[in-house]
């Protein structure tokens, strides 16, 4: 399972988001600027304040590393 963290002013997000429309993945987005709470706990979790994070069946890459998500993809 994929979940990217994102908010709407994000260029790396979006970039994150199209990385994984080409590569076909089927991904959740939580938009941190609408769940506060889903803010608090990224936090808690991976101690990093910036966007995008996304978790990909529990590995976190954190920013836009095309060779983290071919790598955990391909697992």
């Amino acid at each position: 399972m994929v979940t990217v963290y994102t908010t709407t002013t994000c260029p790396y997000c979006t970039m994150v988001k199209q990385f994984l429309d080409q590569m076909n993945v089927t991904y959740k987005e939580v938009n941190l600027e609408n769940d506060q709470e889903a803010a608090r706990k990224l936090v808690e979790t991976t101690g990093e304040m910036g966007v995008p994070q996304t978790n990909v069946d529990g590995n976190w890459i954190i920013g836009f590393d095309p060779e983290a998500f071919l790598n955990y993809l391909n697992k």
